[in-house]
């Protein structure tokens, strides 16, 4: 050990001779032992390293026994739990994963290429290609993460960091807890084909003379995408805001003092760092969300249209339904195609790490008129005198370029807070300057007054819902919400009938015992896979990312065969158990990152202070609670909202609220005040707990865990 370094293998306990002088850098633990050195002085759990025993009150003798930590330098393969630990914990989940998933992919896959009464191999006679329905779920899966990712960006760079932008980004959030088949109820009373009802029927009859039917087959699935953004958008808000937070200002600075364009700060200090890695990531999120848009169409979509509207998660159901037939495990396996492609695709946009700006070479320099010359990147602004005061510091409004965003988003060469440099102000009012600074003041003035709108129009669905559900069934029926008087007979009617409370309460212990077994399973599996490296990292990784978005429809039938060898089939249990194997995939995806970005000093006193791997994985996951408490929050609304599971799996033992939903819109007309009344109480939870934890879900989601 004469050059310094540690040897690799891990020493937990004993002894190693010292050298006279510790190099810089090497860390000597006291934490375990708790040694006293030879003059009386005692390692309280200090670790001391080079540096610090160099200006000490001597060095380490010769031979001194001294203990070292067993994790060394920051490398996964050190921290990696032990063969047999590693496997007991993994075991759980991947049982469950294996049996629920994994195999019945395999079993779809066999199942398309026999005759389902004769058990023969007929190769591709099953694959009768539905090419209007492949057609129009590509188009979901480009048209509506293109627009919810343009939208989402845009709303996001307007909603500054003030307290204007912080409450339009809140009105944003809700839509996208709101159970989608809500979301379908909500747009189907706004779309309603009578103008006396329906709200965009109405107006759209003042304003044009003559209202389309939006939900008829030409525009049938223009409404269901207008729905889908409406539902997808604020999510897509709060992920870049917290992109265009993270991007540091000097960024910007720095190509401002070269000259840069408005152009050039876009793509040199917003784009290359980080927007492309987040637009990628938002625009796979929603692409892979558009197949699961099964809820939306069922209830949105009236019967005499939903061939119209439909895509291959209704076909599959259509085909197949809960049991596995050649031609529906058919067109299970075109859809699992489609989805592996966009997978692929995804995971190829979004590896990108943060390099270092590229600072553009000088090109021009931008000189307006009293303009203190620009300091070159990292040059403090304060060298030189700036305007003629000594000691530097800018007089306001003087117009450099060298400026940055303050946090109300105007830029800090901006004196008057209208977007424009103090200088352009002695420019004459006809110069074409100033022509173009007004038309940029007007600019800016609408790009303010966007977010506002926006906020209005994203809270007026929830209005109507609400205000639906305020009136007497019969007045719902007959007449719009904006005519008829408020009364509170709707919700008297669905309370004075015991079927919601039952479904209520099953739907919350049903969340409630699936949250905490997915997230206990998950984090048992997490803690051992986050230590690996190289291929075997990226190989768990794309496995668990798999599993994460196989379509429930196109495993219904194998799930029901391996429930029922169990015996669990149509029972609750079974429906937990679908549950949580659904939900572990992301879950594990999602901790196993964050405990991957832990801080080294965190593991190094984990695995010092932890007795078993039960200990260990117990303190991990209270150095990664943002990311606990976003997969906490995002499986309980997941259950909650569900409705394909439910309407696939479960029984007569128990309603979830989303089949409630379901069968009072089979009777649209005659029980919409009703129907708005139970869409609203069942909104209530998942909008409160993504409300009051979006920060812990944000930062969870983003970033994998706050350090």
């Amino acid at each position: 050990m004469t050059d310094g370094k540690r040897p690799e293998s891990q020493v937990r306990a004993g002894a190693v001779p010292l050298p006279s002088g510790p190099p810089p850098g090497e860390r000597v633990d006291g934490e375990r032992a708790g040694s006293e050195r030879a003059g009386g002085e005692r390692l309280d759990g200090e670790r001391l390293d080079g540096e610090r025993l160099a200006r000490g009150t001597r060095d380490p003798l010769l031979g001194e026994l001294v203990l070292l930590d067993d994790v060394g330098p920051v490398r996964r393969g050190r921290a990696y739990p032990a063969a047999g630990a590693a496997t007991v914990l993994l075991v759980p989940a991947g049982v469950l994963l294996a049996a629920l998933v994994l195999w019945p992919v395999v079993r779809t896959l066999q199942a398309s290429v026999i005759d389902p009464d004769t058990h023969a191999f007929v190769g591709l006679a099953n694959f009768e290609l539905p090419w209007p329905v492949i057609g129009r779920t590509v188009l979901w899966a480009l048209v509506v993460p293109a627009v919810v990712t343009a939208l989402g960006y845009l709303l996001a760079s307007a909603s500054r960091r003030t307290y204007e932008g912080r409450l339009v980004r809140l009105i944003l959030l809700p839509p996208i807890a709101v159970p989608l088949v809500v979301t379908a109820v909500v747009f189907r009373l706004m779309y309603d084909p009578d103008r006396g009802r329906g709200t965009a029927t109405a107006l759209a009859a003042a304003l044009f003379g003559k209202a389309p039917s939006f939900l008829g087959p030409t525009l049938i699935t223009v409404s269901l995408m207008s729905a889908f953004v409406w539902a997808w958008v604020g999510l897509a808000v709060v992920v870049f805001r917290a992109a265009l937070d993270a991007i540091p200002a000097n960024l910007a600075d720095s190509v401002r003092a070269y000259g840069g364009t408005r152009l050039d700060v876009f793509r040199d200090a917003r784009w290359k760092p980080l927007l492309r890695r987040t637009v990628a990531v938002v625009f796979a999120l929603v692409a892979l969300a558009t197949a699961r848009t099964f809820d939306l169409i069922l209830v949105l979509a009236p019967g005499s249209v939903r061939d119209a509207a439909s895509v291959l998660a209704v076909r599959v159901w259509q085909t197949s339904g809960g049991t596995t037939s050649g031609r529906g495990a058919a067109v299970g396996v075109l859809w699992l195609a489609i989805v592996a492609l966009g997978m692929v695709l995804a995971s190829l946009g979004v590896r990108q790490a943060w390099p270092p700006p590229t600072i553009p070479p000088p090109r021009r320099r931008r000189k307006t008129k009293g303009a203190a010359p620009v300091p070159r990147p990292g040059e403090p602004r304060g060298s030189e005198p700036v305007g003629g005061q000594p000691g530097g510091g800018e007089p306001a409004g003087n117009g450099t370029g060298g400026t940055t965003e303050s946090g109300d988003g105007t830029e800090s060469g901006d004196a008057d807070g209208d977007g424009t440099d103090g200088d352009e102000t002695d420019e004459d009012e006809g110069s074409p300057a100033e022509r173009r600074s007004r038309a940029g003041r007007a600019v800016r003035a609408i790009g303010r007054a966007v977010p506002s709108v926006a906020a209005v129009l994203w809270a007026f669905p929830l209005l109507v819902l609400v205000a639906t559900s305020l009136h007497s069934p019969e007045d719902a029926a007959t007449a719009g919400w904006w005519r008829a008087p408020l009364r509170l007979a709707s919700y008297q009617q669905i309370f004075d009938d015991s079927t919601l409370s039952r479904s209520l309460l099953f739907t919350a212990a049903l969340a409630l015992v699936v949250t905490v077994v997915v997230v206990g399973l998950a984090l048992l599996a997490a803690y051992p896979l986050a230590w690996l490296a190289g291929p075997a990292a990226q190989t768990a990784g794309m496995v668990l990312l798999a599993a994460s978005v196989v379509p429930v429809q196109v495993i219904a039938g194998p799930v029901n065969e391996v429930l029922a060898t169990v015996r669990l089939s149509g029972s609750s249990q079974g429906l937990a158990l679908v549950h949580i194997a659904l939900g572990l995939p992301f879950t594990i995806l999602v901790l196993r990152n964050a405990l991957a970005d832990v801080p080294a000093a965190t593991l190094r006193r984990v695995r010092l202070t932890g007795q078993r791997e039960w200990d260990a994985v117990w303190r991990m996951a209270t150095s990664i609670r943002p990311a606990v408490v976003a997969v906490c929050v995002l499986e309980f609304v997941q259950v909650w909202n569900d409705f394909a599971v439910g309407l696939l799996f479960s029984g007569p033992d128990g309603t979830p609220l989303g089949l409630l939903v379901y069968g009072q819109a089979r009777e649209f007309v005659t029980a919409s005040g009703p129907l708005a009344a139970i869409s609203t109480l069942v909104s209530v939870v998942p909008v409160l707990l993504v409300v009051l934890a979006r920060r812990q879900v944000v930062a969870g989601l983003v970033s994998g865990a706050l350090r």
